[in-house]
Protein backbone atom coordinates (compact mmCIF):
# COMPACT_ATOMS: atom_id res chain seq x y z
CA UNK A 1 0.00 0.00 0.00
CA UNK A 2 1.33 3.54 -0.81
CA UNK A 3 1.62 6.13 1.40
CA UNK A 4 -0.88 8.00 -0.18
CA UNK A 5 -3.44 5.58 0.47
CA UNK A 6 -2.70 4.43 3.87
CA UNK A 7 -2.76 8.58 4.58
CA UNK A 8 -6.37 8.51 2.33
CA UNK A 9 -7.77 5.83 4.62
CA UNK A 10 -6.70 7.01 7.75
CA UNK A 11 -8.06 10.58 7.43
CA UNK A 12 -11.71 9.48 8.38
CA UNK A 13 -10.37 8.39 11.45
CA UNK A 14 -7.90 11.38 11.97
CA UNK A 15 -11.05 13.59 11.66
CA UNK A 16 -12.71 12.38 14.64
CA UNK A 17 -9.83 12.19 16.70
CA UNK A 18 -9.14 15.69 15.94
CA UNK A 19 -12.95 16.44 17.11
CA UNK A 20 -12.48 14.04 20.28
CA UNK A 21 -9.65 16.22 21.25
CA UNK A 22 -10.48 19.72 20.72
CA UNK A 23 -13.71 19.12 22.04
CA UNK A 24 -12.15 18.16 25.64
CA UNK A 25 -9.39 20.53 25.40
CA UNK A 26 -12.53 23.50 24.61
CA UNK A 27 -14.77 21.52 27.87
CA UNK A 28 -12.12 22.54 29.98
CA UNK A 29 -12.45 25.79 29.23
CA UNK A 30 -16.27 26.26 29.73
CA UNK A 31 -15.65 23.84 33.29
CA UNK A 32 -12.96 26.31 34.98
CA UNK A 33 -15.62 29.18 34.16
CA UNK A 34 -18.31 27.16 35.75
CA UNK A 35 -17.21 25.04 38.02
CA UNK A 36 -13.90 25.74 38.97
CA UNK A 37 -12.44 22.31 37.27
CA UNK A 38 -9.67 21.33 36.49
CA UNK A 39 -8.66 24.94 37.79
CA UNK A 40 -10.70 28.39 38.76
CA UNK A 41 -11.15 30.91 36.69
CA UNK A 42 -12.21 33.12 39.28
CA UNK A 43 -16.22 33.81 39.98
CA UNK A 44 -18.58 34.62 37.10
CA UNK A 45 -21.87 36.03 37.81
CA UNK A 46 -24.64 34.50 36.36
CA UNK A 47 -26.08 35.74 32.76
CA UNK A 48 -22.97 38.15 32.29
CA UNK A 49 -21.32 37.29 29.47
CA UNK A 50 -18.38 35.36 30.40
CA UNK A 51 -21.06 33.12 32.31
CA UNK A 52 -22.99 32.71 28.60
CA UNK A 53 -19.30 31.64 27.30
CA UNK A 54 -18.84 29.36 29.89
CA UNK A 55 -22.05 27.68 28.84
CA UNK A 56 -21.36 27.36 25.42
CA UNK A 57 -17.77 26.08 26.33
CA UNK A 58 -18.68 23.36 28.92
CA UNK A 59 -21.73 22.28 26.71
CA UNK A 60 -20.79 23.42 23.33
CA UNK A 61 -17.80 21.40 23.99
CA UNK A 62 -19.49 18.42 24.70
CA UNK A 63 -21.75 18.40 22.00
CA UNK A 64 -18.34 18.27 19.59
CA UNK A 65 -16.39 15.70 21.77
CA UNK A 66 -19.47 13.18 21.38
CA UNK A 67 -20.23 14.55 17.79
CA UNK A 68 -23.40 15.30 18.53
CA UNK A 69 -25.28 18.45 16.14
CA UNK A 70 -21.58 18.56 15.47
CA UNK A 71 -21.96 20.75 12.23
CA UNK A 72 -24.53 23.90 13.76
CA UNK A 73 -22.33 23.71 17.53
CA UNK A 74 -19.25 23.80 15.84
CA UNK A 75 -20.23 26.57 13.68
CA UNK A 76 -21.70 28.65 16.81
CA UNK A 77 -18.36 27.72 18.74
CA UNK A 78 -16.35 29.22 15.82
CA UNK A 79 -18.92 32.21 15.94
CA UNK A 80 -18.15 32.51 19.72
CA UNK A 81 -14.18 32.26 19.15
CA UNK A 82 -13.94 35.06 16.65
CA UNK A 83 -16.65 37.72 18.91
CA UNK A 84 -13.77 36.34 21.88
CA UNK A 85 -10.59 37.31 19.62
CA UNK A 86 -11.88 40.90 18.53
CA UNK A 87 -13.45 41.72 21.61
CA UNK A 88 -10.67 40.67 23.95
CA UNK A 89 -7.52 39.76 22.46
CA UNK A 90 -7.38 42.28 19.09
CA UNK A 91 -7.85 45.59 21.34
CA UNK A 92 -4.56 44.69 22.92
CA UNK A 93 -2.28 44.23 20.03
CA UNK A 94 -2.37 42.92 16.69
CA UNK A 95 -0.58 39.89 16.39
CA UNK A 96 -2.15 36.53 18.39
CA UNK A 97 1.18 35.54 19.61
CA UNK A 98 1.51 39.20 21.17
CA UNK A 99 -2.10 39.50 22.56
CA UNK A 100 -2.42 35.51 23.75
CA UNK A 101 -5.45 34.99 21.21
CA UNK A 102 -3.32 32.27 19.58
CA UNK A 103 -6.03 29.46 20.71
CA UNK A 104 -8.67 31.92 20.69
CA UNK A 105 -7.86 31.59 16.63
CA UNK A 106 -7.31 28.00 16.76
CA UNK A 107 -10.45 26.87 18.03
CA UNK A 108 -12.24 29.49 15.59
CA UNK A 109 -10.84 27.88 12.51
CA UNK A 110 -10.80 24.51 13.87
CA UNK A 111 -14.65 24.45 14.44
CA UNK A 112 -14.98 26.23 11.21
CA UNK A 113 -13.49 23.25 9.61
CA UNK A 114 -15.89 21.17 11.46
CA UNK A 115 -19.04 23.05 10.91
CA UNK A 116 -17.66 22.22 7.60
CA UNK A 117 -16.85 18.59 7.62
CA UNK A 118 -18.77 17.49 10.03
CA UNK A 119 -17.93 14.62 13.00
CA UNK A 120 -16.56 12.36 11.34
CA UNK A 121 -17.06 8.37 11.95
CA UNK A 122 -16.46 7.97 15.34
CA UNK A 123 -19.55 10.24 16.21
CA UNK A 124 -23.11 10.05 17.47
CA UNK A 125 -24.05 12.00 14.22
CA UNK A 126 -23.36 9.18 12.36
CA UNK A 127 -24.69 6.57 14.35
CA UNK A 128 -27.73 8.32 14.61
CA UNK A 129 -27.84 8.99 10.92
CA UNK A 130 -27.00 5.25 10.02
CA UNK A 131 -30.41 4.35 12.72
CA UNK A 132 -32.51 5.71 10.42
Amino acid sequence: MSLQKFLNTCSPTALSILRIIVGFLYMQHGTAKLFHYPMSMGYHAPFTLIWFAGILETFGGALVLFGLFTRPAAFLLSGEMAIAYFKIFAPKDFWPLVNHGEAAVYFCFTFLYLSIVGGGPWSLDRLLRHKQ
